[in-house]
């Protein structure tokens, strides 16, 4: 399992980053750090500065057919920062067009309404985001975790923090079924 992690340089929610890193690891598989600009990322916890991550590749030098899938952490910045790069945008349609899992928690779905790819899809946020993802077409729950699977991939979302251990063992098990089904896993 090579699974693509975007976020932009500042503003990601440290903890909906390295919960979901530490449980693809934990599963076997090999994140990656995707972001806009080469560097580190600088996390936050809520409001104040957290820890800095070394960024593996960034959005020019990657394509979704070099992993099995995506995660989406939250945070308020970093989500509306991706949505507004064209290239994230397109990286994120990608996993989409070709049927691979993308998880997003929080306030990640801003960037997944941004590449229309909630059309017709059952899932969850931050609440805040409510009337975004249902004005873009998605339908919206209150729930710990969503897995939406209408044959062009899974998408895995939840609400907050509180949501990651369900989150986390919800991704883990969609990217395993999808790099199964690739012959990678």
């Amino acid at each position: 399992m090579r699974i693509a992690f975007l976020m932009a340089p500042e503003g990601v929610e440290q903890v909906e980053f390295t919960e979901p890193w530490k449980a693809v690891k934990d599963a076997g598989g090999s994140p990656e750090l995707v972001s806009t600009k080469p560097g580190k990322v600088q996390a936050f916890h809520h409001l104040d500065k957290g820890d800095t991550f070394p960024v593996d590749r960034t959005v020019d030098e990657v394509s979704p057919d070099a992993y099995d899938g995506l995660v989406l952490p939250g945070g308020v910045a970093n989500p509306d920062a991706l949505r507004m790069d064209e290239k994230a945008v397109a990286f994120i349609q990608g996993f989409f067009e070709a049927g691979k899992p993308v998880a997003a928690i929080c306030h990640a779905p801003w960037t997944l309404i941004e590449a229309d790819v909630v059309r017709g899809r059952r899932l969850t946020s931050w609440p805040s985001l409510r009337t975004d993802v249902r004005n873009a077409g998605g339908e919206w729950v209150d729930e710990e975790v969503v897995v939406s699977d209408d044959g062009s991939g899974a998408l895995i979302t939840s609400r907050k923090p509180d949501d990651l251990p369900a989150f986390c063992a919800a991704l883990t098990e969609q990217f395993r079924k999808a790099g199964a089904g690739a012959g990678t896993a």
